[in-house]
Formats: structure tokens, sequence, C-alpha cells
């Protein structure tokens, strides 16, 4: 008899809508193993803007993929399938259930089904292109992208320099137009797993209140202060051009004030949450749970059980 492939459980969502405690509760049940899918939780430091499982959730369970970056790091969504590949099998070998739990899109894309491969990055390119930026304003960029590659600069907006920059590196490095390179490229799919989604879509109007008090929570418990702490450490970087550290970041520059920039927090937070319900809810093997967290649980584990047997 052939062996059954071990169980991936994937829970996804959007912000605020308790995929940690879930996840968390899962893993107690299940033996199991969290592995975090968020693209702020894998910066060192950045704690009350990223919505991490504390210390003590965290020393409930293993959790894995938090805190693996520092914040001048660039961590991109190939970084993380990588490392999330790695960490899922680590897991499964050692006969847990890894459970991957978080509401960053592309980086569960690159981990179940893998993004195309694209040459590594030329850091000396990319100096290059951030001086001439310093000297002659992003537009300079997006003019060039439109003579390498106008299919691509047509999609990114003229301000956007991380996407930018990339596009120009590797059409540079390729020799031909990055949409033409990444057309012809397959990604590969996870493979070896008897993957289980589950989706956690709570009501709209509830799920805004938490969000509300979440986002007025973290400025009280003094987000203006870390961030001012991590920009006096580390700069602005673009980890923290991250929602919340972005509004602290323009309070400790005196351009509004901490209520306004609270409420812009909260704008933020939600249309992020909308964004992130689009985005999944367009992939078809997703079954969903219409409410909080733990709220669904016995649901949870029953349809898990359905779906593996």
């Amino acid at each position: 008899m052939v062996a059954a492939e071990p169980l991936l459980i994937v829970l996804v969502g959007p912000t605020g809508s308790g995929k940690t405690a879930l996840s968390l509760t899962l893993a107690e049940r299940l033996g199991g193993e969290v592995v975090s899918c968020d693209s702020v939780a894998v910066y060192r430091e950045m704690e009350l803007g990223t919505a991490k499982p504390s210390r003590e959730e965290r020393a409930r369970v293993p959790h894995h993929l938090i805190d693996v970056a520092w914040p001048t790091e660039e961590y991109t969504a190939g970084d993380y399938g990588r490392a999330g590949r790695a960490a899922v099998a680590d897991i499964a070998a050692r006969g847990h259930v890894p459970i991957v739990a978080g509401g960053t899109g592309l980086y569960l894309r690159a981990l179940l089904d893998g993004l195309s491969p694209v040459p590594q990055r030329d850091e000396a390119l990319r100096d290059r292109l951030r001086a001439a930026v310093d000297r002659r304003g992003p537009e300079l960029l997006h003019r060039v992208l439109r003579r390498l590659d106008p299919a691509n600069a047509a999609k990114i907006h003229g301000n956007d320099l991380p996407k930018l920059i990339r596009a120009i590196e590797v059409s540079v490095v390729e020799g031909r137009p990055m949409s033409e390179a990444w057309s012809e490229r397959r990604p590969e799919p996870l493979r070896g797993f008897r993957v289980v989604q589950l989706g956690l879509m709570p009501d709209r109007a509830a799920l805004y209140a938490r969000i509300n008090a979440r986002c007025a929570a973290m400025f009280a418990d003094g987000l203006v202060e870390e961030t001012r702490v991590l920009t006096a450490k580390y700069g602005a970087t673009r980890a923290l051009g991250a929602l919340g550290y972005a509004e602290a970041q323009a309070v400790l520059r005196g351009e509004m004030t901490e209520a306004e920039a609270v409420e812009r927090t909260q704008i933020g937070h939600r249309n992020y949450s909308k964004r992130q319900g689009t985005w999944f809810r367009r992939d078809p093997r997703i079954h969903w749970l219409n409410g909080f967290g733990v709220d669904v649980m016995d649901e949870a584990l029953k349809l898990i059980d359905h779906l593996i047997t």
C-alpha cells in the first residue's frame, strides 16, 4: 500500500479575521506547527505594526518564518517561497502537520504554485539606478522601462521604484523585455502534500470594527515610538513603508497628528482587507468559513476531516 502524502493545511483570509487564533488551536489539536505567510512579520524588531503572534502564542506551538530578515533587507516572494517549502518539508519530515497561516497572497502563490524563475538581483545595477533617481527623479526610470519593456511600463506606476528597478534589472540581465522572458518560464508547483486550503470570511461590518480597534491599539501601545527607534537605527527602509509604520513616520515628520495617523491606518487596513478578499476569492481551491477564527473551529475540523478522507 502506498503511504498517503502528508497533510498541509493553509489558512488564509483578510487581516483581522482571526487566522492566528485558529492556526494555534488547529496546531494544538492536530500536532501541527505554524508557518507564517505575512510579508511584514518576516522583519525583526517590527512588532507593534505587524500583528505577529505574541511571544506567549509562539510559545504554545512552534512558529516559522517570523523574524527572519532585518528591516534593511529586501525579502521577496521568491525568498519566501523557497524558505516556506523548506519549512513545510521539515515539519512534515518530523511527523507534524504544517499549518500555513497568513494573508499575503503573493507569498502563498510562491509557496504553493511557484513563481516564474527570474535572474538573481544585480546589486551594482540597482545602485546605479537608485543614484540616477536621486539625481533626476523616478520619471527617468519609467522612461527607461518604456524603451526596454513597453508592456511592463504600462502596468507599473511611475513612482513604484522597487518594481521599476526590478523590471529594468531583469530586462537588462536577460537582454530582452522582462514581460517576454517571464512569459516563457513556467513556475514549479509544490508537490508531495495533500493541501487543504481554508479561508476565513467574517461579516464585513464586524471585521471592520475589529480592524479599527486593532489599529487604534497599535498606536496606543507605542507604534510611533517604535517607528522612531527603528527609523533612527535603519533609516526609512522599504519595510518601514508598511501600513501603520508609514503613517507613524508622517507623525514623526510633523505631517499629521497621531489621531489622523490612526484614522489613515484604519482606512488603509480596511482597503487592504478588501484587496485580500478579492485575491483569495479568485482561487477555487479555498473552502470558505463564514466567521472569525476560533468561532468556526469545529466547522474547520469537520471540513478538514471530510476533505482528507
